[in-house]
């Protein structure tokens, strides 16, 4: 081969790989997802992995670790993760020492989820009491909301000051159903919209914004790969260019 014909083929073969027309796509080479439901039949979805370990890395022991899931908790939907990142104390409220979860509640948009306790609209703020929780918990409801600017002046209306509200929302993802049919899916962010929208309401000082993802993580989420089915460090690697899921821990100023 000539010389100058070798170098291109090195430099090239460098610039690309594999090469162009050798890249296997084994069984991702398909046009339906391997499980329609974000990888809850294969066992636990991405983005709940990155979830678990935002709202655990800000929850606490009493007595030990001081977290933010303490007082009094408002968690949209379910109680799920107060519960699992937070101690109930059982007793009398009054009598509680520092950390526990003192009252736990949940919000529902209708009274279709018995589990909940206060029916509302985080949107215009009807049914919900103003300065009375010590930590709002709202996990992956701002993109079903279309007003996301209302939403986010009540979550700082709603918190006492000092509060914290511990959000998650999308940024990579595929449409959510059956949130679509039900009441809207609206919105995808990055960590910049995030961040600027909820300076809206919040002191920048008082905003802390984190990503989770990469480009394997991100295609494994699309097509449906439990977060089992990669490993730890496949997950945890941060790219800031593929942005599966952003979290966001903010503060009402005191």
């Amino acid at each position: 081969m000539p010389l100058r014909v070798k170098s291109w083929t090195r430099t090239h073969a460098r610039r690309t790989w594999p090469p162009v027309g050798f890249v296997r796509f084994g069984s991702l080479r398909r046009l339906t997802p391997i499980d329609e439901d974000f990888g809850f039949s294969r066992g636990k979805p991405i983005d709940r992995y990155y979830i678990d370990r935002f709202v655990a890395a800000h929850g606490g022991k009493p007595g030990y670790v001081l977290g933010d899931v303490r007082g009094r908790v408002l968690e949209v939907g379910e109680d799920k993760y107060t519960r699992r990142y937070g101690t109930v104390y059982e007793g009398d409220p009054a009598e509680a020492p520092d950390g526990y979860v003192t009252r736990s509640e949940v919000l529902h948009g209708d009274a279709s989820n018995q589990g909940a306790t206060i029916v509302g609209d985080l949107a215009t703020g009807e049914g919900l009491p103003s300065e009375a929780y010590d930590c709002v918990i709202c996990l992956q409801t701002l993109p079903v909301i279309y007003d996301v600017h209302g939403a986010v002046q009540n979550l700082h209306r709603i918190l006492k000051p000092g509060g914290v509200a511990l959000i998650t929302v999308n940024g990579i993802c595929r449409i959510c159903r059956p949130d679509y049919e039900l009441w809207g899916d609206y919105w995808r962010f990055t960590s910049l919209s995030l961040r600027r929208l909820l300076e809206e309401a919040f002191p920048a000082d008082g905003i802390t914004v984190e990503s989770f993802g990469n480009v394997l993580s991100a295609s494994a989420f699309l097509y449906g790969v439990a977060a089992e089915e990669l490993k730890p460090e496949e997950l945890n690697l941060r790219d800031p260019d593929y942005e599966v899921s952003i979290a966001a821990r903010v503060v009402r100023a005191a």
